[in-house]
Parts: C-alpha cells; sequence; structure tokens
C-alpha cells in the first residue's frame, strides 16, 4: 500500500461516496475505485459495503481507517520536519484573527515581511471571534490566532502583542459626560451596548462586573466596534471599550461623536496576544512555520510604531 491510497481510502470514508471522494481528491472517479480496489485486495478484506447511493465502511474497513488517519498525520508530520530542516522551502501557516485589531497592529504588513522570507510557505487567513480561534488553536484547527486575551490556558501558550484599558464611551449628552472617571459599581444601572457573547473584550467586560458581584442590562449586541461606537454615538447606551478604538475613531471627522470617561482605579486590562497551542515551544516545533512566522512578528514590533 502507499500513502495515496490510504488517503484516497479516507476521502471514500468520510464523503461515503465514490464521486464525491474523487472530487475532493482531484482525481477521475475511475482512478479512485481502482486505487481501494487496489487496496482491498492488499488487505485482502472489503473496506466498503456498496450500494447506489453511498458506501459504508466494513468492520475491516473501520479498524483501517482509524489506522490510516495515524499514517497519513504522520507523513504530514514528516513533511513539517524536513521543511524545517530544508529552510522553510515548502510548508503552511494558518493564522486567525478577530475584528478592528487593525487599530493595534499591521497584520499585512506582518504577512508580508513573512512572506518574503518564506515566499513558499502557504499562508491561510481565517476571520471569527475570539472563543472560536481560541477553540480552533486548542484543536489544532489552526496554528495561531491574534485575539483579546480573556482566559489563561494550560493548552495554549501567548505572546504579549499590545495592551490597553477599557474606557467608558457614552453619548455627549449622557450624565456621563464631563465627569474624568467612574468606578464600575456606578454603571450598574446603566444600559450597555456591548459585543457579542463570543467576542474576546466582552468576556473581558462580564468578568470584571462578575468578580464585583455586579449585574447590568444589554441592550443591544454586535460584532464591529464601528458599529458599536455608532451605536452609542446614537445613544443606545453606554460601551466598554480599549481606549485605542476610541482615539482610531476620533482621527474619523465624519464620524458620530461620543464622549470618554476613565474608570476608576483599578483599570480593566485589555491585553491583545499571539496564542499557539501546546505548552511553550511545542507549538514551534510542530510547525516550524509558526517559529518563523514569531521571530518575523518580535522584529516587526521592533520597527513598527503601530505595536
Amino acid at each position: 500500500m502507499d500513502l495515496k491510497q490510504l488517503e484516497h481510502f479516507v476521502a471514500a470514508a468520510e464523503e461515503q461516496h465514490f464521486t464525491r471522494a474523487a472530487r475532493r481528491m482531484n482525481i477521475v472517479q475511475s482512478g479512485l475505485s481502482a486505487s481501494i480496489r487496489a487496496l482491498e485486495q492488499e488487505m485482502g478484506a472489503a473496506l466498503f459495503v456498496r450500494t447506489t447511493r453511498r458506501v459504508e465502511l466494513t468492520v475491516a474497513g473501520r479498524v483501517l481507517y482509524e489506522k490510516a488517519l495515524q499514517i497519513i498525520a504522520g507523513a504530514q508530520e514528516a513533511r513539517r520536519a524536513v521543511a524545517a530542516i530544508n529552510g522553510l522551502e515548502r510548508g503552511s501557516l494558518s493564522i486567525g484573527t478577530c475584528a478592528s485589531l487593525n487599530a493595534f497592529f499591521d497584520l499585512p504588513l506582518l504577512l508580508g515581511e513573512f512572506r518574503a522570507l518564506h515566499p513558499d510557505v502557504e499562508i491561510r487567513l481565517c476571520h471569527s471571534t475570539a472563543a472560536n480561534l481560541m477553540g480552533k488553536v486548542k484543536d489544532g484547527n489552526i496554528d495561531l490566532a491574534f485575539l483579546p486575551l480573556y482566559e489563561k490556558s494550560r493548552e495554549i501558550v501567548s505572546m504579549p502583542i499590545a495592551s490597553d484599558r477599557l474606557v467608558v464611551v457614552h453619548p455627549l449628552d449622557h450624565p456621563l459626560a464631563g465627569r474624568e472617571c467612574v468606578s464600575l459599581h456606578s454603571l450598574a444601572g446603566e444600559i450597555f451596548v456591548d459585543f457579542q457573547l463570543d467576542q474576546g473584550t466582552r468576556r473581558i467586560v462580564d468578568r470584571a462586573f462578575a468578580s464585583i458581584n455586579v449585574s447590568r442590562k444589554t441592550a443591544l449586541e454586535v460584532g464591529d466596534v464601528q458599529v458599536l461606537l455608532d451605536l452609542v454615538a446614537r445613544g443606545f447606551g453606554i460601551a466598554l471599550v480599549p481606549h485605542t478604538f476610541v482615539l482610531a475613531r476620533a482621527a474619523n471627522l465624519t464620524a458620530p461623536k461620543i464622549g470618554i470617561t476613565a474608570l476608576r482605579k483599578p483599570a480593566i486590562r485589555w491585553d491583545l496576544v499571539a496564542v499557539f497551542g501546546g505548552r511553550a515551544g511545542a507549538a514551534q516545533s510542530r510547525n516550524p512555520a509558526v517559529a518563523a512566522f514569531t521571530e518575523v512578528l518580535k522584529k516587526v514590533r521592533a520597527e513598527s510604531t503601530l505595536f
């Protein structure tokens, strides 16, 4: 048997259909069918029960499927190890990011610097919420993610990117207007515009209120900081956001104006980090591209005014 036969077999097992499996593997169906027949002959057992509509694994097929996944994963690990020795002449790097982080760092610049050094490494970029990205990093579905750090875990390693403080934003005609600072307790009766539950900033704010046993009312939940600030400006409520977001908005002369009030000490910190899976150093050893990317990240951070 060879690795390609196992990949054909796994595709057919997961798709439960030879035509879809062939499309997934980018080969003709007859080629995939022939590959699986040869594998069955070598194994000395039928691997699928074939019907006109679908194929299902036999008992022997189910046993082989689990082993095949391990073999394919091992082969991928071997390729990554060789890529490290060859100076990343091949490989891939999957990165996740949250909304509005461009106020803190220039991701296109960072990716451009990395590509200039490693042009043959395939970069995959996905955009999602902090909670979703954290799960993907822990599960190994992405290599690295940029997100607000809302929890610490033994399953991840974090690299600090930026640190900020949360401030209260409110409509210009709100009773908070003109006040230099307020306590978190004093905001208990306010109506909030907030981020969605699976976003990092929302979890940081929820945790802060829970720590002082204060409940609050959230009228609207959104996924974008500019929409949130627009709703605040138009009187739908107040919000707690990183100060840098407010400063970035001030540069937009056409955006509706908002008021800003600081929180009384202790401040609520908001930390932007890059997170990797596993214990310290483990992520880099699994995918050499991660170690190479973090070196570029350190260099760009030292040279850029946005970090």
